[in-house]
């Protein structure tokens, strides 16, 4: 027994040592041993191949059924306004027939509405060898069947265990170093520190994931004494934009794995956490960002506007709150592949642990993030216009679908201010129409 133990205890030293050597000093340093870029063509040769034995070896297509006309759903759209829909269907005053836009409208919502759709996992077009990316897989051949078998063997039994132990590195070190400089004095040493602090750690925990990310327009990297505000996917955002650059977080206080970290974080630099269902706070939080605005030597603030994550394919209304601080804003696209792992966070579904251990048994992490011109508040323009136009950047550079629903709906109801809303258009339109209290309706009273 004591053999074994002295070989498990060699075993492990020998683990680490090589953890260390090859991962944790090269991710220290920002280098890279070419390890990385092997293992990913690899892995995109590996899953061309997938990909093209599943075509030739699964049920042809039959010619005879037409494909949808609907690019990225189940049934097609025409986006017109209300008005012009009903005013197509009459010219004078109310008819019954109105209703049959509302019905339509209704169980195109029903059938695949537009916004619950932004908050499951993207379905992808080809088998990534991942398990739940196979909603439509059946057996094909017997190679395809061994490659994702060996695959688990790697995924879980190599990669795993790999990634389990970067994490664990990037955690404490972030837990420790923080704790650490807590202790000292708020000087520049300590601003440097930290930063330091911050830069490694999270390139450790983005080589946990087997990270590939892809920085474009650097000279756009936010500056300090900014907002940074970008689309949200993931927590590990956050992790990926630290990576490069260091920021001031704001965002909800969370409890678990995530809340540790957070109070460690705090513990180096002046976060700003805060319980989103405190009005109170609120407001606290909105003037503390105008205080570190105002203060051009501290560190950017990244924000994310959509208040919750949606699945890489488009992007939700931004609260208006981050575009009334004032100040210069940086906004950030990013655009995860699928092909490689789904990033996407559904935190309605699954906790925090469950979701790292989906992603850390993915085959990678790999994300385009691309650095645009800062922007400023135009004369005239107010918050929530403001707050428009930059979503419409991040989501023109990114390639993702603009949406002007309130990412709120991933927990809550439509609001009955909104139903009203729509029932009032409609009133208007009959006032203007002599439906009702108009001129012809007098003239038929008369």
């Amino acid at each position: 027994m004591e053999e074994w133990g002295w070989a498990t205890v060699r075993l492990g030293a020998v683990w680490l040592a090589l953890v260390f050597a090859l991962v944790v000093l090269p991710s220290a340093l920002d280098i890279s041993l070419g390890i990385s870029e092997a293992y990913m063509r690899l892995l995109v040769r590996t899953l061309e191949w997938a990909t093209i034995s599943a075509e030739k070896g699964g049920p042809k297509p039959r010619p005879e059924k037409p494909k949808s006309p609907a690019a990225n759903g189940i049934i097609q759209r025409v986006e017109t306004p209300m008005e012009k829909e009903i005013a197509r269907l009459r010219q004078a005053d109310f008819e019954f027939s109105d209703i049959f836009y509302f019905c339509r409208k209704g169980f195109e919502a029903i059938v695949e509405d537009e916004v619950t759709q932004r908050f499951s996992s993207e379905e992808l077009v080809s088998w990534n060898l991942l398990t739940r990316t196979n909603v439509n897989f059946h057996y094909v051949n017997v190679r395809l069947s061994l490659l994702w078998g060996l695959g688990v063997l790697v995924r879980y039994c190599l990669l795993l265990p790999l990634r389990f132990t970067l994490a664990s590195i990037g955690i404490m070190s972030v837990i420790v170093g923080t704790t650490v400089l807590g202790q000292l004095p708020n000087s520049r040493v300590k601003s440097y520190l930290s930063e330091l602090i911050h830069l490694t750690c999270c390139r450790i925990l983005v080589r946990a994931l087997s990270g590939t990310i892809h920085f474009h327009n650097k000279e756009n990297r936010p500056q300090k004494g900014g907002i940074c505000v970008a689309n949200h996917t993931s927590p590990i955002d956050a992790i990926i934009l630290t990576s490069d650059n260091c920021y001031a977080m704001v965002g909800q206080v969370h409890g678990g794995l995530l809340g540790v970290m957070q109070r460690a974080a705090v513990k180096g630099y002046a976060h700003v956490w805060f319980e989103r269902s405190e009005m109170k706070d609120r407001h606290l939080v909105a003037k503390r960002l105008r205080d570190h605005v105002a203060d051009k030597s501290k560190l950017p603030i990244l924000i994310f506007p959509e208040g919750t994550c949606i699945n890489n394919t488009s992007v939700m209304m931004f609260k208006k709150g981050s575009f009334e601080i004032g100040g210069t804003i940086y906004p950030v696209a990013m655009k995860y592949d699928p092909q490689f792992g789904d990033a996407f966070w559904n935190s309605s579904k699954h906790s925090m642990v469950s979701y790292l251990l989906r992603i850390m048994t993915s085959w990678a992490i790999v994300c385009n993030v691309w650095y645009m011109p800062p922007m400023v508040r135009e004369e005239g323009e107010d918050a929530v216009q403001f707050a428009n136009r930059v979503r419409s950047a991040i989501a023109h550079q990114g390639g993702l679908t603009e949406l002007p629903w309130d990412g709120g709906l991933k927990r809550a109801k439509v609001k009955d201010t909104f139903k009203e809303e729509q029932q009032k258009n409609y009133s208007k339109m009959l006032v203007r129409n002599g439906s009702v209290g108009g001129p012809s309706a007098e003239a038929e009273s008369d």
